[in-house]
């Protein structure tokens, strides 16, 4: 990684927004197309498509009051892989674990794909099941 990577300055900025649930900020970095992959077994796992989807999932985690903080960002071609911390201050339950990141930048130096992994993903499902409710049929098959 060299100081001036324009592709770590970008994910600096999307945490940097992260951190203070700029949802402009955060949308300022990533494609129109985006698709954002979420893992587990929980409502708020699976791909999401576009970036007001992936706005629409943040959204979520603000209510948690999901944080998270950088410990190692590196590029190479299209890619940046960042390691975090990332834990909740709100609501039933904790997560407190590492996450890795694989993010991809289209020829437009946008993110337009992120895989999310989890360095606990058993803690994350059973937070998320306790703390957010799916919708009921038939909005949820909608």
């Amino acid at each position: 990684m060299t100081l001036n990577d324009s592709k770590i300055e970008a994910i600096n900025a999307f945490f940097a927004a992260y951190a203070v649930y700029d949802l402009d900020g955060m949308r300022a970095v990533l494609a129109e197309n985006i698709e954002w992959t979420i893992p587990g077994h929980h409502p708020l796992s699976g791909t999401k498509r576009g970036v007001e989807e992936v706005a629409a999932f943040f959204t979520q985690l603000g209510k948690a009051g999901f944080q998270a903080e950088p410990l190692f960002l590196e590029s190479g071609g299209d890619y940046v892989v960042d390691i975090h911390r990332g834990w909740t201050t709100g609501g039933v339950g904790k997560v407190d674990t590492l996450w890795a990141l694989v993010w991809h930048f289209d020829a437009d130096g946008k993110v337009d794909r992120v895989h999310n992994l989890s360095g606990d993903q058993h803690q994350m499902d059973a937070y998320v099941w306790a703390n957010y409710d799916l919708a009921p049929i038939p909005d949820r098959l909608a």
